[in-house]
């Protein structure tokens, strides 16, 4: 262990973030007040030869004490001036070497101008002989500072390392290592244990070797990147002149790979708008910085292949053709005079406006966006497509039936593998204008998940006010759909989400009537299905009386579907027959020749059926008419009464109703027993007796608020004996008082009791005004009565009895 020696009074020369350990021979600048104040005060007391300055005629004497962030160490190196005169720049200087460590006591006084303290030497002295322990590491020191130097190319140092045996010079050597802090200098400084001290410069050096073995790591490692990216770069530079000698050779002829890689070219070549123009320039920027083994390169050629792919200025010219589009679509459509109506009022509209250059208002132009809601089968999605043929337009369609996924509407981020932008985007570049006619078939069927909701994306989309400046998550530009006439279908109106139907025009397709129906598979049907069964159009004629038996017996639908079905049976059978030899051609088929082809009617109306075999023929049975998914129906309700001593008391509902018709049946059976006496019925045995009211087709669910007079008139009728009449159906709700409350749904519904038969209908009063919706050759068929009170229903549906039947059980 060191130990301390005799006092000392020195001048301090302070060193500002410079560290000098003994041993240590440093240049200092005499332009420095205070250095120069220190080495004079030295100078002068040498001279004197007075105190421990002078050294007794010595070297003048300094205290080198290092002074960090204005703050002085509490040990500094008594330093000796060996020299003063020129540094290499020709300022003053003097060369200063450092003896031995001082322990800094308190301040006094001396000669000239500098500071004099006093100081106790400390003895570092290190054990005799030295441990086996400091041997390895001074063994260990100096192979550290062997390997840094010759690392560093000072081959003539480490000789004289070598040849350092003293514990406490070999550990103030390091001082001289340029990669040490002054932090980390400062606590040798202060370690006055030679072999302590020596074990911490061990540790620096060993710390500073492990840090310069990672840097070369690093610095080799992105030295070979950039050798081989040079390489590569210099090879594509070579594979660049190859291919332009090439061209040369080959007569100027391009280079179909080469050209297709250049999309700076085919980005400033294409008509794009400006923004977009920006946008594909930025990604080519990237795509030039990136390297071709980058996955983000194979992303951007992607999306700069769906950019110029799209038809951002591309546009068809509208035909303005009204009559013309008008003649079109009655070609392709019988009825749906709604519809037609309503796409020749856009074209007149956008004639009018382009003509007085409105063509673009704000930014946006005249699209439209119809929902289309009907039952299956009365050509919604077959209309799409005339609706472009009449307007000279494109024509897409994107089926959304079953989408859950709400990037299959908005595309994917890029940073997805495998992304792809929305359906709406696709559809536009399928299309390859900007104003298509894009069918959004079966928007009632979309679902909604954990992936998103399908329907709240197409909200932008379907909004005239924004879609001129849609944003795709996969172009992430602004994509102008403003002039695009946007056609949704749907079969449940419910279905579509409120928020999504208030940005559609409503158009409703509520079924075809039987007049039109004839003429449909006249014109369209049948010719379709007599080339699919490879018959001439003059070998099968099928007489009007034939398809109107097709229509009403064999099929009853809202729409077409199975009619075009039966046809097609119908021709399959006769070309069969032709092929076996037993019918010649051409022939001509009547009414009377369907059974023998396709069986027998499925559908035969109540009004055709035997009287003793009609559903209403026993008192409790009425009939009412629906709206389902397929359009109007007919729906009977039965009624009975359980004995009392056997069937218990209350109602009993079955046919998997609804909480809707469940309330309605309750209020129908408290009306009739609050004014059973008023009407003549005999309520006394709704009191001890269970009521029964059963909807047949029991797999069906049902339920609806226009059930309630068909209800009442069941539990009337089986009350009072008295039949519902066969040839009159009823709809319409009712209330406690007997008031017959409106519904909706009335023209499918009076389709629907044209096609079974049906000859009256009861309706309620306020629904009265819905009749101007019923073709014209439908309500000539048809005897409607409004009515106000359930008491007028019963008086128009109970037949007279001339022997009243007691109540059923």
């Amino acid at each position: 262990m060191a130990s301390t020696s005799t006092p000392l009074t020195l001048p301090v020369l302070p060193l500002d973030d410079e560290v000098v350990l003994p041993g240590m021979v440093v240049p200092l600048d005499l332009s420095d007040a205070e250095v120069r104040a220190a080495v004079e005060a030295a100078q002068a007391a040498s001279r004197d030869g007075g105190g421990d300055g002078a050294g007794g005629g010595g070297k003048p004497r300094v205290l080198l004490v290092p002074r960090i962030d204005g703050s002085y160490a509490g040990t500094g190196v008594l330093g000796t001036v060996e020299q003063v005169g020129r540094l290499s720049d020709g300022d003053p200087g003097a060369l200063i070497r450092g003896r031995g460590r001082v322990r800094i006591g308190a301040g006094t006084s001396g000669p000239g101008a500098a500071l004099w303290v006093e100081g106790i030497g400390v003895d570092e002295s290190a054990p005799e002989p030295l441990p086996g322990a400091v041997t390895e590491l001074v063994t260990e020191y100096k192979a550290l500072a062997t390997d840094w130097l010759k690392k560093r190319g000072a081959w003539q140092v480490v000789d004289r390392v070598q040849q350092i045996d003293d514990v406490s010079a070999l550990a103030d050597n390091s001082g001289y290592s340029p990669f040490l802090s002054t932090a980390q200098k400062v606590a040798l400084l202060e370690t006055t244990d030679p072999v302590a001290r020596l074990r911490l410069a061990t540790q620096q050096l060993r710390e500073h070797l492990a840090e310069q073995d990672v840097a070369e790591s690093i610095a080799k490692d992105v030295q070979e990147g950039v050798d081989k990216q040079q390489r590569e770069f210099l090879l594509r530079r070579q594979l660049d002149a190859v291919r332009k000698e090439l061209r040369e050779l080959n007569g100027g002829a391009a280079d179909g790979a080469d050209e297709s890689d250049d999309y700076r070219t085919r980005v400033e070549a294409a008509d794009l708008p400006e923004k977009v123009r920006e946008a594909a320039l930025k990604e080519v920027d990237k795509l030039e910085r990136s390297s071709d083994q980058s996955p983000e390169g194979s992303w951007i050629r992607t999306w700069l292949d769906t950019v110029l792919e799209l038809p951002w200025n591309e546009r068809t010219e509208d035909s303005y053709d009204i009559k013309g589009a008008q003649s079109v679509l009655d070609a392709e459509h019988a009825g749906l005079d709604d519809v037609k109506e309503r796409i020749t009022e856009y074209l007149a509209v956008r004639k009018r406006r382009a003509d007085r250059g409105l063509g673009v208002v704000g930014g946006r132009r005249g699209g439209a966006v119809l929902a289309l809601v009907g039952p299956p089968g009365v050509g919604k999605t077959s209309l799409g497509e005339s609706v472009a043929h009449a307007m000279g337009r494109k024509f897409v369609r994107v089926a959304l039936g079953g989408v859950r996924d709400e990037a299959e509407i908005r595309g994917h981020r890029r940073t997805y593998v495998g992304a792809l932008p929305g359906r709406i985007v696709r559809a536009v570049k399928e299309a390859g204008s900007m104003n298509p006619v894009v069918l959004l078939d079966e928007i009632d069927k979309v679902g909604s998940d954990f992936r998103g909701d399908p329907a709240a994306a197409l909200l932008e989309v379907l909004d005239p006010a924004q879609n001129h400046t849609f944003r795709d998550h996969y172009l992430e530009v602004e994509l102008d759909l403003s002039d695009v006439v946007f056609l949704a279908t749907a079969n449940v109106l419910e279905a579509i989400p409120e928020a999504l139907l208030d940005r559609m025009e409503l158009v409703r397709l509520d079924g075809y009537t039987e007049d039109e129906k004839i003429v449909i598979a006249r014109d369209h049907l049948l010719p379709r299905q007599l080339e699919r069964a490879g018959l001439e159009p003059g070998e099968v004629t099928l007489e009007d009386g034939a398809l109107r038996r097709l229509a009403g017996e064999y099929t009853r639908e809202a729409g077409v579907r199975n009619l075009e079905r039966s046809i097609a049976r119908l021709l399959r059978k006769i070309a069969a027959e032709h092929e076996l030899g037993d019918r010649e051609l051409p022939s001509t088929l009547g009414p009377d020749d369907l059974r023998g082809l396709i069986g027998r009617p499925h559908h035969v109306p109540e009004s055709a059926q035997d009287p003793a075999e009609r559903r209403t023929a026993v008192p409790g049975v009425a009939t009412g008419l629906a709206v389902t998914g397929a359009g109007g129906d007919v729906l009977f309700v039965e009624a009975s009464l359980a004995d009392a001593e056997t069937g218990g008391s209350g109602l009993t509902l079955t046919g998997q109703l609804g909480d809707v018709m469940k309330e309605s049946a309750q209020i129908a059976l408290s009306f009739l027993r609050s004014h059973g006496a008023e009407l003549e019925l005999p309520v006394a045995d709704l009191k001890d007796r269970g009521v029964h009211i059963h909807f047949p087709a029991g797999a069906v669910p049902k339920d609806g608020p226009s059930a309630g007079i068909t209800m009442t008139t069941a539990l009337a009728s089986l009350l009072s004996g008295r039949q519902v009449r066969t040839d009159v159906a009823m709809t319409g709700e009712v209330s406690l008082t007997g008031r017959v409350l409106p519904i909706g749904g009335l023209k499918q519904k009076l389709l629907a009791a044209h096609r079974a038969g049906i000859t009256t209908v009861v309706i309620p009063k306020r629904n009265e005004a819905d009749l101007d919706d019923v073709p014209a050759e439908i309500l000539d068929t048809l005897e409607v009565h409004p009515v106000t009170d359930v008491r007028q229903v019963l008086e128009l549906a109970l037949a007279p009895a001339e022997v009243r039947v007691p109540a059923a059980a």
